[in-house]
C-alpha cells in the first residue's frame, strides 16, 4: 500500500514538472518555428514566362532563382541570390515584415528568459510565488504580442501577393521584369505562420492555468497559516 502510494505521488510530481514546462516548451517551438519563418526562401515564389528565369522565391532579404549556365560547353544550373536592398521597389507588407519578424524573435527569447525564471524560482524550498506569478504574466502577454506580430506580417505579406496589389518590383539589372510574371504559389510561409501562432497560444494557456494554481496554492497556504495562527491563540 505504502508502495502503491509512492508510485502515485511520484506520477503526481512528474506530471506537475510536465504541467510546468509546458508554457516554456511551447514558447521554445514557437522561437523555432519563428526562426524558420524567418530564414525561409519562400516568402513569395512567382512564375515567369522567360528562357532563362523561370521562377523567383523571396526570402526576406534576399531572392532566389535557377539560372543555366554554359562552362566550358556544359550547360550548369544553379541557384543564384541577390539581396533585396534600396535598388529595389520594396512593398510597404515586405518592409514591415522584415521588422516585425525580427522583433517577434526577439520578443519570444525574452518569453523564454522570464519563463526560465519562474520555473527557476518554482524550484526554490521556499518560492516567491508573487514573483513568479509576474514572471508568468509577462511571458504571456509578450508571447501574444511576437505572435501577433508574426500573424499580421505573414498575412499581409500572404493577401497582398496573392489577393491584394504589391509594390515589390526588381532593379533595372534583374534577369527578368515583372512584367513576364504569369502566375504566383503558395508556399507553406502561411501555415507556417499559423502552426506558430497556435503553438504560441497553448502556450499561452498553459501560463494562465499555472498562474491560476499558483493562486489558489497561495490562497490555500494563507487560509492554514491564518487557521494555525488561530488555533495558537
Amino acid at each position: 500500500m505504502d508502495l502503491l502510494t509512492h508510485d502515485t505521488q511520484r506520477f503526481a510530481s512528474a506530471m506537475e514538472c510536465i504541467f510546468k514546462l509546458s508554457g516554456l516548451l511551447c514558447g521554445l517551438s514557437a522561437l523555432v518555428f519563428e526562426i524558420v519563418i524567418a530564414s525561409s526562401q519562400y516568402w513569395r515564389l512567382w512564375e515567369f514566362n522567360n528562357k532563362v528565369v523561370q521562377f523567383v522565391s523571396f526570402g526576406l532579404w534576399e531572392a532566389y532563382y535557377p539560372q543555366e549556365f554554359n562552362v566550358s560547353g556544359t550547360v550548369i544550373k544553379m541557384l543564384v541570390h541577390t539581396p533585396i536592398n534600396s535598388t529595389w521597389t520594396i512593398s510597404p507588407e515586405f518592409q514591415y515584415a522584415q521588422t516585425m519578424i525580427v522583433w517577434a524573435i526577439l520578443m519570444k527569447l525574452i518569453v523564454l528568459i522570464f519563463g526560465a525564471v519562474a520555473i527557476k524560482i518554482s524550484c526554490m524550498e521556499d518560492p516567491f510565488v508573487e514573483m513568479e506569478i509576474y514572471c508568468y504574466k509577462v511571458s504571456a502577454l509578450v508571447l501574444c504580442i511576437s505572435s501577433l506580430f508574426t500573424l499580421v506580417s505573414v498575412s499581409w505579406n500572404h493577401f497582398a501577393d496573392h489577393y491584394g496589389q504589391t509594390a515589390l518590383d526588381f532593379p533595372p539589372n534583374f534577369p527578368v521584369r515583372k512584367e513576364a510574371l504569369i502566375n504566383k504559389q503558395f508556399t507553406a510561409v502561411f501555415p507556417t505562420a499559423v502552426l506558430t501562432t497556435t503553438m504560441s497560444l497553448f502556450g499561452v494557456i498553459f501560463i494562465f492555468s499555472e498562474i491560476s494554481s499558483l493562486k489558489l496554492q497561495s490562497q490555500v497556504k494563507f487560509q492554514h497559516a491564518y487557521i494555525v495562527a488561530e488555533q495558537e491563540v
